[in-house]
């Protein structure tokens, strides 16, 4: 197996039984990149944990300053701009706290841009737009959650578009668009079942429960159709 471990490997036993030390440099760099692929992924595992049981686990947030103190000596700007938005999701989401996220998510969505990497850009684009929402900024959140969700679907990533759809389900019920807001639940709904997408099922019917809420409270007629 040729990877950058037996890669490393072989040039150990070069420079100790050889004396070429030239492969060195080589090995140190691949190794770090393994080192910060492996640091992020830990990460995210442990974000994911989050969402069950609520509980912070610093390790998370060491581990995706790890990754980008390595990917920015590496000079990996798509690595870089991963690693900068997950510190930016950890404030964001595990310590609500939007004073040190939105820099952090800025800053991601630029070096994404740069790299040209869409699947990171339309991540920072969606945790802006959140940020946005939850200061009430229902312009600026609503155009921030759109264009995220045309970008996850431009490179087939339909249960995100889904997830995006939920906050702007929201939106549209607090700005009383409640057609467009019926709509977005709709087809949000049948994307994410379409792709087995159980807990973004879960959160439009949420959001759809709370727009119909809000249809009787302003005198509107209550749907009962599920979603």
């Amino acid at each position: 197996m040729d990877g950058p471990i037996e890669r490393a490997r072989l040039s150990y036993e070069r420079a100790v039984f050889a004396g070429e030390v030239g492969g060195l440099a080589a090995a140190e760099r691949e190794l770090d990149k393994v080192e910060a692929d492996l640091a992020l992924a830990r990460g995210r595992i442990l974000h994911a944990r989050f969402f069950d049981d609520r509980r912070e686990e610093p390790r998370e947030l060491e581990l995706f300053e790890r990754a980008t103190r390595l990917y920015r000596t590496l000079g990996d700007a798509a690595g870089e701009a991963e690693s900068v938005f997950w510190e930016g999701c950890f404030h964001q989401v595990v310590r609500s706290d939007p004073g040190r996220a939105v820099p952090l998510l800025e800053q991601a969505y630029e070096l994404a841009t740069a790299a040209g990497d869409p699947y990171t850009r339309s991540e920072a684009l969606r945790h802006l737009g959140i940020a946005d929402h939850a200061a009430g900024r229902l312009d600026s959140a609503r155009e921030r959650l759109e264009a995220a969700a045309r970008q996850r679907r431009e490179i087939g990533l339909p249960a995100g578009a889904a997830a995006d759809q939920v906050g702007l389900i929201y939106i549209a019920a607090a700005q009383g668009r409640w057609d467009d807001a019926v709509a977005l639940a709709t087809e949000a709904y049948a994307t994410a079942e379409a792709c087995g997408a159980h807990r973004i099922m879960r959160q439009v019917t949420e959001a759809r429960d709370h727009v119909m809420a809000q249809k009787v409270d302003h005198g509107e007629t209550r749907d009962q159709r599920a979603p």
